[in-house]
């Protein structure tokens, strides 16, 4: 057995169908627990976009930590991604899509509440995540320990690999670019960002990231007005799909639920607890506003810009591309405006990968403080955090030039782990998150 092979095997063990079914049984029992959190406090999640700092201490934004969490959404997961799931598991899988997306809104809430709630000070500000909520809340130290060790290992290495390998695919598609060197451009410009810290990384998310997903979305709406005649048809695939009602490109009703809800989970992240790690970096008044926070995230991420990905390629694109599947929106744009789809997705995907690796050394570095907390300013942490970020660009070089399947089992064994951890972690925690949200409420 190769090493592709056996990756393989661990992702589809870790990928279980009951990983799956905790990651639905969760959202279902948060959404009934906080009665429609997602859906109630809909216009709340807006107000807590801009909600002013608390003034409790050197935490950013409300908005900065929501660009920061949104940057590490919207990725690759949001064209490759997609592309993938429509191309293994049907148009069907679209709408497992939209459904995680809708139950984790919830999951998300629960999250970032928590992570508010066990936050901790560090000099480079707020940090906390999974990791401090197991070990305050669960008192289960060992637990956290593992959870950040997979985060550190999980964002800096295997899932920095998954972008980049996006990335060197579509700039090799549309430009000629040898991945290599998109490997090493990217490298530099991340090094620019990673190196000045946390302010550094929020401020540069919170200007990129709006306009980036909204000059997609934009793009996307209007190969979808040029196709209008199609949508009809195209939501009737979508919908007849998911339920194994002539079923295209993946057959099995079973394969159809599982690629919608791994790409919908890898993509908005809910129940994985990277959004966590953001929220507890957040300084703002009440633990539950940046739960709304990060609910809206996960709506912008999958209902906008993933739905805008699906639509085009089940509209536009050819279904003959093999496993070029970042080619799959690139020839969807190029229907329309002929050859401007190849060095847009290239255009967009340089900056989705940018700050979703961005978002990753966050997640990475926030794991290894926890680690490091007891010896907060040491050499030894600032050592390790040196290392860290020479890792992380390495492997932003080195994922560019590995084959696809390979780094997309990879970072579905990240995502599994932490999602594993999590998710029980946070059902064990549930009533202190309903607790909070009562809270908030009897305030409001």
């Amino acid at each position: 057995m190769n090493v592709a092979e056996t990756v393989s095997r661990i992702s589809k063990i870790i990928w279980s169908p009951a990983l799956v079914g905790l990651l639905i049984f969760a959202g279902l029992f948060f959404t009934a627990g906080t009665r429609f959190v997602q859906v109630r406090h809909f216009g709340d999640m807006l107000k807590s976009l801009f909600a002013v700092k608390a003034g409790k201490g050197k935490g950013i934004s409300s908005f900065e930590a929501f660009c920061m969490a949104l940057s590490g959404r919207i990725g690759t997961g949001n064209i490759v991604g997609v592309a993938t799931a429509i191309a293994i598991g049907g148009a069907g899988s679209v709408f497992w899509m939209w459904l995680i997306a809708f139950f984790g809104a919830a999951t998300a809430f629960m999250e970032s509440t928590l992570a508010q709630k066990y936050k901790f000070h560090h000099e480079t500000g707020f940090r906390g995540g999974p990791f401090s909520y197991i070990e305050a809340g669960l008192k289960q130290k060992w637990l956290g320990i593992f959870f950040a060790l997979s985060g550190v290992l999980g964002y800096g290495i295997c899932l920095v690999t998954v972008q980049a390998n996006g990335l060197g695919t579509s700039m090799s598609n549309a430009f000629g670019v040898p991945p290599l060197y998109a490997g090493i451009g990217l490298a530099v410009v991340l090094g620019i960002v990673v190196f000045g810290g946390v302010k550094s990384i929020s401020t540069v998310a919170s200007i990129v990231t709006p306009f980036m997903a909204l000059g997609y979305i934009i793009v996307a709406l209007v190969v979808i007005c040029f196709n209008l005649e199609a949508v009809p048809g195209v939501f009737r695939q979508i919908f007849q799909g998911a339920f194994g009602v002539n079923a295209i490109g993946g057959g099995a009703l079973g394969t159809t639920i599982m690629m919608g809800v791994k790409r919908g989970i890898f993509s908005n992240e809910a129940g994985q607890g990277s959004g966590a790690i953001v929220s507890a970096s957040a300084d703002v008044s009440h633990p539950v506003r940046q739960g709304f926070a990060q609910s809206f995230s996960v709506y912008v991420d999958t209902l906008f810009v993933c739905t805008a990905t699906a639509l085009m390629i089940l509209i536009a694109a050819p279904q003959d591309l093999g496993n070029n599947f970042a080619g799959y929106t690139q020839a969807a744009i190029d229907s329309v405006f002929p050859g401007f789809g190849s060095g847009f997705v290239s255009i967009a995907m340089v900056f989705f990968v940018y700050t979703t690796v961005m978002a990753y050394y966050f997640y990475s570095e926030s794991s290894l403080i926890y680690l490091m907390r007891k010896r907060q300013g040491s050499r030894l942490e600032k050592g390790l955090v040196l290392f860290l970020r020479v890792a992380l660009l390495s492997a932003a070089i080195l994922g560019t030039v590995y084959e696809s399947t390979v780094t997309w089992d990879l970072g579905d064994i990240a995502v599994g782990i932490q999602a594993w951890v999590n998710v029980i972690a946070l059902l064990l925690l549930s009533k202190q998150g309903f607790k909070a949200l009562r809270d908030f409420e009897k305030g409001s």
